[in-house]
């Protein structure tokens, strides 16, 4: 015997699976139509526009209604009946911001010509920003001075300029930028 099959000795046996848990309830169609404030709040949290909210807010209604009539909405009977009826609605409301959000409309797609066109502009390598970031987590973890130097190294202007700006010979900012390097790399592996 399995240990999910086990049962102790006089309990009942469990339902079957196909049999629901708790019954089906019913309320009544002005019991949802007075949570419309909550739902409303819901929509607003979800950032559904002010000019799609009432519409959203029907499908809502219209979807719960649906459910409830299909035999959906079981409640547990131990908790406020409003209560669990306002849990049971915010997943509804969340559901259909979300599909609503969804929309081509909504996202503000603009039809194109040539869609491959634009793949390759202003796309980034996901390999190269993980690379960047894990780079950047070891860049801040080296000392001020390090830092400055590499990323003076990494910038538009001549290590000889930054030599001259910083009051120092080039010869020994050279020095400097290969121990900070070096610094880099050890903390890299």
């Amino acid at each position: 015997m399995s240990r999910r099959s086990r049962r102790k000795r006089g309990a009942p046996p469990a339902p079957a699976r196909s049999t629901p848990l708790r019954p089906a309830v019913s309320p009544p169609l002005a019991t949802l139509v007075a949570e419309q404030r909550l739902i409303a709040a819901r929509l607003v949290a979800c950032g559904v526009p002010a000019r799609d909210r009432d519409d959203v807010l029907q499908n809502v209604l219209i979807a719960a209604w649906s459910a409830i009539r299909a035999g959906r909405y079981r409640p547990d009977p131990r908790v406020d009946p409003r209560r669990a009826l306002q849990r049971w609605l915010h997943g509804i409301t969340w559901r259909q911001a979300g599909h609503h959000l969804e929309r081509a409309h909504i996202r503000h797609e603009v039809p194109v010509d040539e869609p491959r066109a634009l793949v390759h502009e202003g796309s980034m390598d996901l390999d190269g920003r993980l690379l960047a970031r894990a780079a950047l987590r070891v860049l801040v973890e080296l000392p001020a001075h390090h830092r400055e130097l590499l990323l003076a190294a990494a910038g538009p202007q001549p290590m000889t300029a930054y030599a001259r700006a910083h009051g120092l010979n080039p010869d020994t900012t050279a020095g400097r930028l290969r121990i900070a390097r070096k610094a880099l790399a050890d903390r890299r592996e």
